[in-house]
């Protein structure tokens, strides 16, 4: 109500006063508030995550994964045709363990964990931790890797 006010005081005072009402900046009114925050429902199925995790919590692991990855959540996770969003497409049954590659991913979360802890913890200054881009690099097969031609001088350190 009060930005509707505001809306019709800048009308008024432009048709009294155009000279006036010009040299002011335009006052803007907001059309919606913004939507309410997602809430990411408690997991379900967690077998190598620690179970004390949050929805939230999860779901911002898994964004990372999948940026890490150059994937989408449906890399991993199944639809399920019987969940229909609002959009018409089938929502991703989160909980479901029918793709291969969930069970990968959960063998790729187990591996880099046990690098980190069980070698990268031991060596002084070894830097940041391994993670899933430190090899995937932005895409679902990690790229091989190819060494320079022995002709070409070693990059300086």
């Amino acid at each position: 109500m009060h930005s509707t006010r505001l809306a019709l005081l800048y009308v008024a005072s432009a048709l009294l006063f155009p000279g006036v009402a010009a040299a002011q900046a335009p006052i803007s009114v907001p059309t919606e508030p913004p939507p309410p925050p997602r809430i990411y429902p408690a997991p379900t199925n967690l077998k190598v995550l620690p179970k004390t995790m949050t929805g939230q919590q999860v779901h911002d692991l898994m964004e990372h994964w999948a940026d890490a990855l150059g994937a989408h959540c449906n890399a991993c996770h199944t639809a399920d045709p019987k969940n229909i969003a609002p959009n018409g497409r089938p929502r991703l049954n989160f909980a479901d363990d029918a793709k291969p590659e969930k069970a990968t991913a959960r063998l790729m979360f187990s591996m880099t964990e046990q690098i980190n802890r069980d070698y990268l913890a031991k060596v002084d200054n070894s830097g940041a931790p391994v993670n899933c881009g430190t090899c995937h690099r932005g895409h679902l097969g990690p790229e091989p890797f190819t060494a320079p031609p022995e002709d070409q001088p070693a990059r300086p350190k």
